[in-house]
């Protein structure tokens, strides 16, 4: 059942990419995936979230120095930027979330670089989760990965277990941190479901919070990256839900 949302957020996530070109705004591909979720009965995630402000779109649009939650809106993107792009939804009751970051056109070799670190930390943490017992393997393996890399992971937000609901039990942090050390750490058995969402900064991992209250940038201003998967533990081994379908697999 999850499966069949992921592959909607997975089509969601092509017709994004479709469109994300100069002079495009980043609420036109708001109301896209917006009406293609309405066509699919499937009910977004993210708009009406709680907040001092209630979030007001489907996606969270966040350009170069925006990390996440970004707001779509009159923006146009513009040669040389990236756009992270995160959104969700729900169908049948079961729940998708992932998140990809989009060159537009052609961006500058080391940001290039900060989106091929960033996509390889998700894709590392996905076959470390095949091969290790607890979730703080996998972190430190994620951390390692970045920081050996030149670029920095951000501490202030992390992963979250999924399923029913968005954001479940338990947090799923990209960094060894002293909550996996108290006892938040957990076994990756089978059953588990967890959304593992890597941001990597170019520069200082520190952040800052908008006056919108909801678009975080990082507090030097130099771009960041953020690339997601809902990824499922089953008996033989990680399963992405929110992955290109398979040969044969029918949408």
């Amino acid at each position: 059942m999850m499966r069949k949302a992921g592959l909607l957020v997975w089509q969601a996530h092509r017709l994004a990419a479709s469109m994300a070109k100069p002079g495009v705004t980043t609420g036109q591909i708001d109301g896209a995936i917006e009406d293609f979720f309405r066509q699919h009965k499937a009910s977004p995630l993210f708009k009406g979230v709680p907040g001092k402000v209630p979030f007001p779109a489907v996606t969270c649009t966040s350009i170069n120095e925006e990390v996440v939650h970004g707001i779509p809106g009159r923006r146009k993107l513009v040669e040389g930027d990236i756009l992270s792009l995160d959104t969700g939804c729900k169908l049948d009751g079961w729940c998708g979330d992932a998140a990809v970051t989009l060159p537009i056109g052609r961006v500058h070799p080391e940001v290039q670089r900060l989106l091929d670190v960033t996509k390889g930390t998700l894709d590392l943490a996905v076959d470390m989760m095949g091969k290790c017992s607890y979730w703080s393997e996998v972190a430190a393996a994620m951390e390692a990965y970045v920081k050996q890399s030149g670029f920095t992971v951000v501490e202030a937000f992390v992963g979250h277990g999924i399923g029913r609901d968005m954001h479940e039990d338990p947090q799923v942090p990209n960094f060894a941190s002293d909550q996996l050390r108290r006892g938040g750490d957990f076994r990756l058995v089978p059953g588990l479901v967890i959304a593992v969402e890597p941001m990597v900064n170019m520069g200082t991992k520190r952040t800052r919070t908008l006056r919108d209250h909801w678009t975080q940038v990082t507090a030097d201003g130099r771009p960041s990256a953020h690339f997601e998967h809902t990824i499922a533990m089953t008996d033989s081994g990680p399963y992405v839900l929110t992955g290109a379908p398979a040969e044969g697999e029918t949408l």
